[in-house]
């Protein structure tokens, strides 16, 4: 049954008063997540001020650690009806703090919750939000750890935003964002080859070189590479080797990252590396052991969210592609969210970042500035807005939810 609701025009015009008052605590939050990075799992001060501003605000239930994280929360409102999720990242990297935004997101994403929250209360409204603190998306898995415990089971729409550059892809055009972007599926490897020590100088041909065999698999790699798709890719960083050059070393530890546009795509790449590093054990004669762990979906683009957050953004006067059929080589735990429920992973562009994007240096400045605050409360508001349509649209929520079950049904 339609829901007897407000214009959008009106919501919006409320919306945008309500943030204005909550601007100088917004601001706060995010200096206070931009001017303390915290690792994975490790931003304890990130939780604390953002839990600690929601719970002095009215009619929300505010859980700290939540679903057996330390770092995680949960925060909802209202009774009934549909329920909108919204994740706020706050998770940094190392050295280079917030290069990848994370404190915009979080910004985001709280003024969207607060700006559908007091819609509903403010006109009645059945239905219910939901801001889920999702700690550790650049190594770690959160979302991931959070759908096993249950955290999305009853959300109906999950909605974010990730900050980046005027122009994603080299061939496009700058703009203010785009709305939907695709992202590979990405998975972690960890090898250990183990082999038997001895003099390198006096007796080498009774050792068992674990070196020779992490080489070798590096070099295996390095051959298949040549054969991978244009925007399939696999990454190493060597964790343990040795620290002197007159022993046969018996162990080195390597960490693989492999990613490919589907999750098909990603299967069938990460049997090739492990036989390349199973390869590199034969030939040298070590024991290798292999553990595969944090696996991170490919983004499912819903068209209507897409749509809707193009249209929203343009009464804001931002001119956002709706798409772009491309694949950003980058991967995010929001993809296993859109496996599980009708998903927006949309992307702003920080209206200073031309010539850098995520991950170098110059963008950890860009997300402290106020132009890249102002556009995420922008961007907030946008997300809020399709929140409250897909609670009193019966239209617009069915169909967001028939593409996503055609996309599940018939995906790779």
């Amino acid at each position: 049954m339609a829901i007897s609701s407000p214009q959008t025009s009106d919501v919006q015009a409320y919306v945008d008063a309500l943030l204005e008052t909550l601007q100088e605590s917004l601001r706060k939050i995010n200096h206070e997540i931009w001017s303390n990075p915290e690792l994975a799992y490790q931003e304890h001060h990130a939780h604390n001020v953002i839990c600690d501003f929601l719970e002095a605000q009215e009619g929300f239930t505010v859980t700290r650690h939540a679903y057996g994280l330390e770092t995680s929360f949960e925060v909802t409102s209202g009774a009934g009806g549909r329920l909108v999720n919204f994740n706020a990242e706050y998770d940094a990297l190392p050295e280079i703090g917030h290069a990848c935004g994370h404190n915009l997101i979080a910004t985001s994403s709280i003024a969207a919750f607060l700006a559908l929250s007091f819609t509903l209360r403010k006109y009645g409204i059945p239905g219910r939000t939901q801001l889920l603190g999702t700690p550790a998306e650049e190594n770690g898995g959160g979302k991931a750890k959070l759908i096993d415990a249950g955290a999305y089971k009853s959300v109906d729409i999950s909605l974010m935003a990730h900050p980046g550059a005027k122009k994603i892809f080299p061939d496009q055009e700058e703009s203010d964002g785009i709305a939907g972007t695709f992202m590979n599926a990405r998975k972690n490897i960890h090898c250990e080859f183990t082999g038997k020590s001895s003099h390198a100088g006096a007796n080498p041909w009774d050792g068992v070189n674990a070196l020779d065999a992490l080489v070798a698999s590096y070099n295996n790699v390095a051959v298949l590479r040549q054969q991978l798709l244009p925007d399939q890719r696999v990454h190493c960083a060597f964790t343990d080797t040795p620290k002197v050059a007159n022993v046969i070393p018996s162990y080195t530890k390597a960490f693989w990252q492999v990613r490919s546009p589907t999750l098909k795509g990603l299967n069938a790449l990460t049997l090739k590396v492990r036989n390349c590093i199973e390869a590199g054990a034969l030939a040298t004669g070590c024991q290798v052991t292999i553990l595969e762990d944090e696996l991170y979906k490919d983004v499912r683009l819903n068209e209507t969210l897409c749509e809707r957050y193009q249209v929203h953004m343009a009464s804001y006067g931002r001119r956002v592609l709706k798409s772009h059929g491309k694949v950003m080589t980058a991967s995010s735990d929001i993809g296993n969210v859109s496996y599980v429920t009708p998903t927006l992973h949309t992307m702003f562009a920080i209206p200073l970042a031309v010539d850098t994007s995520p991950h170098h240096p110059k963008f950890t400045a860009l997300a402290g500035t106020t132009e890249a605050h102002e556009e995420a409360i922008t961007v907030g508001k946008t997300l809020g807005i399709i929140g409250y349509e897909m609670i009193t649209s019966d239209e617009m929520y069915d169909m967001a939810r028939r593409q996503w079950q055609d996309q599940i049904r018939h995906g790779d």
